[in-house]
């Protein structure tokens, strides 16, 4: 961040101050066997980063993305859900997916995989947690169009093998990618990140 951009926030303008707020999105595991350590430490995610004003973002999934969800409302954090249904009946009766502790649900109509774009690109920084092939692919998503990337460490899944992915893919795209085990530090260094790489750029 230059000198300029430092005093313009120091001294309270309202354009860099309030705008942009960072939007952390919850990707994982919707079901299949979850160890219980691993909804705990999602939920601290999305209080966390209720806690700190930032907005959450999911694909509208039960499991550990809905624990996240009930995190992030605990501190009366703003939570957006991007569902892969065109409207509620469809949400609830073909995908029976969750609304409750949802602000804003949109309704895609572009299927389960198709939605993933979309829920990518309305994150300033993905959290992965745990996961199967569906978080395999919002991961690779991710990955290729360059985002910060947070890795909660010690939750199965896809996210505990991101080392080998990223050993196999060999590719350069321009995304970060941060590992940590404990929630609160991750969504720190998430945060360090963004303010350090992603918002000076936004801002010049």
């Amino acid at each position: 961040m230059s000198d300029s951009q430092d005093s313009n926030i120091q001294s309270g303008n309202r354009e860099l101050t309030d705008f942009p707020k960072m939007v952390f999105g919850v990707m994982g595991s919707a079901g299949g066997d979850v160890p219980e350590s691993a909804r705990e430490k999602i939920y601290v995610i999305g209080a966390e980063v209720g806690r700190r004003g930032y907005t959450l973002v999911t694909g509208v999934a039960p499991g550990l993305p809905h624990d996240s969800v009930l995190g992030a409302k605990s501190e009366d954090g703003l939570v957006m859900g991007i569902s892969p249904a065109q409207n509620f009946t469809e949400h609830m009766e073909r995908y029976a997916s969750p609304t409750r502790g949802y602000d804003i649900i949109v309704y895609t109509g572009s299927g389960l995989m198709g939605r993933e774009v979309e829920n990518i690109r309305s994150c300033d920084a993905v959290v992965i947690v745990g996961g199967r092939s569906g978080t395999l692919g919002e991961f690779a998503i991710a990955y290729d169009e360059a985002k910060l990337i947070g890795v909660l460490e010690g939750t199965g899944g896809i996210a505990d093998h991101i080392d080998e992915l990223l050993e196999v893919i060999n590719k350069e795209t321009g995304a970060t990618v941060i590992g940590h085990s404990d929630p609160v530090k991750l969504v720190e260094l998430l945060e360090k990140a963004y303010l350090e790489k992603v918002l000076p750029g936004i801002l010049k």
